[in-house]
């Protein structure tokens, strides 16, 4: 196996999952988001693991990557977040993958395609934008649009749904902001109630809005980051902890790498692209097969970034290249070649930071840190039972703190 890898702790998953379900009601349907190949992680995998732990809904961003769950045999239900071109609609409806609509004509190519694929009933969700401004209908067309659906003849609606833009924020006006969008969205229920209409599922709270405003839960909530072990911007672990509502979250992915050369740099010797370093004492650099064309970002370098060898903190040094980075390894670490890298993710296995740690030093966010790991990092999926163990390409390689080489002769596909 390549020595840089994305280790995927399917357990912490689980783990995750159960923690998210402690902070809603037993009625209230959970929806987790596995876009973006999960946010990085893997999307099969994550969702088959969902499933297991009785998720209601799987939340994907594109056609495909509803059909990549539907070809691995995943048959829950799957809700179609964003909008998708017209030549994917009748793909969208033959594998029942549930879309959002909020027009008129959106509404008439899904009637449509559900008529010619012989459906009786084909599930929908209406989208409400009430201060997002991305998609959705305005709260008062609501009812109108609830109506249309109806009058198709073949659509159903499945769920009313609206999307909160500054749920993660705990500013005074970021939360009346928040209030007030679920105000709108109330109103346009109760519209599409008073016209004698279902809403479905009422559903509009994010990770965010899920572990902080429980009096938004409703019908059904959909997180995502949380489910892979990250919080969700300033509602943080120490804010929850303060309010009296802790929750323990597990990071899912650590990205590992390996020390495929080392070598003494005199004083004065510059390190990588740019010169940006230079060696101000004899010390030892070390390289990394790592880089910004696996998703170790270039900005990093930029930014007080270290790795863990062996539970040490070494900085980076030098411009992270396309397939390489450098780190200060000092004069006398002790670090070999082969020793194993640790770059963020669960402290358990060898990490000093996570990628909520590595967000706050870059100035981005979590969901960015780990969606942007390339499909040329493989990941390895990892179980308390190793029989469970799966691989994209090869079991897993023994180096990281507290994991065990598995026998070879005792893996099985789960």
């Amino acid at each position: 196996m390549r020595g840089t890898r994305a280790l995927i702790h399917l357990d912490n998953l689980s783990h995750n999952i159960r923690e998210i379900k402690r902070f809603i009601a037993d009625r209230t349907a959970l929806c987790i988001a596995v876009k973006a190949n999960a946010y990085g992680h893997g999307a099969v995998e994550c969702a088959k693991v969902a499933v297991e732990c009785g998720v209601s809904f799987l939340a994907v961003a594109t056609v495909e990557e509803g059909l990549e769950l539907r070809n691995a045999g995943i048959t829950a239900k799957i809700l179609l977040l964003s909008l998708c071109h017209p030549t994917e609609v009748e793909t969208a409806v033959l594998h029942d993958i549930t879309p959002l609509v909020f027009d008129t004509e959106y509404i008439a190519r899904f009637a449509e395609a559900a008529r010619s694929a012989g459906k009786i009933h084909y599930s929908v969700h209406l989208a409400v934008d009430t201060g997002m401004g991305r998609i959705g209908c305005l709260p008062h067309e609501a009812a109108q649009l609830a109506r249309a659906i109806s009058d198709s003849g073949v659509l159903v609606q499945g769920g009313t749904c609206t999307h909160f833009a500054v749920s993660d924020s705990i500013q005074p006006n970021d939360r009346s902001y928040t209030d007030a969008q679920f105000a709108r969205f109330t109103e346009a229920i109760g519209a599409i109630e008073d016209a004698g209409l279902s809403p479905g599922l009422r559903h509009c709270c994010n990770s965010a809005a899920t572990l902080d405003r429980p009096e938004f839960h409703l019908d059904m909530v959909r997180p995502g980051i949380i489910a892979y072990g990250s919080y969700a911007d300033e509602i943080s672990k120490e804010y929850l902890s303060r309010k009296g509502t802790p929750i323990d979250l597990k990071p899912v992915m650590t990205l590992c790498s390996t020390v495929s050369a080392t070598r003494m740099f005199e004083s004065g010797k510059s390190v990588g692209y740019g010169r940006t370093w230079t060696a101000p004492a004899t010390t030892e650099i070390a390289v990394l097969p790592v880089g910004y064309g696996d998703g170790w970002l270039r900005r990093f370098s930029e930014s007080d970034v270290s790795v863990a060898i062996d539970g040490k903190p070494y900085p980076l040094r030098g411009r992270i290249c396309m397939d390489q980075c450098m780190v200060d390894l000092g004069k006398a670490s002790g670090v070999r070649r082969w020793d194993t890298a640790v770059l963020f993710g669960d402290r358990t296995h060898g990490a000093l930071q996570t990628a909520d740690d590595l967000a706050r030093k870059t100035g981005t966010i979590s969901y960015e840190i780990t969606s942007c790991i390339t499909s040329r990092v493989p990941r390895v999926y990892l179980r308390q039972d190793v029989r469970q163990h799966r691989s994209f390409e090869a079991p897993f390689h023994s180096g990281i703190s507290g994991l065990q080489q598995p026998d070879r002769k005792s893996l099985s596909p789960r």
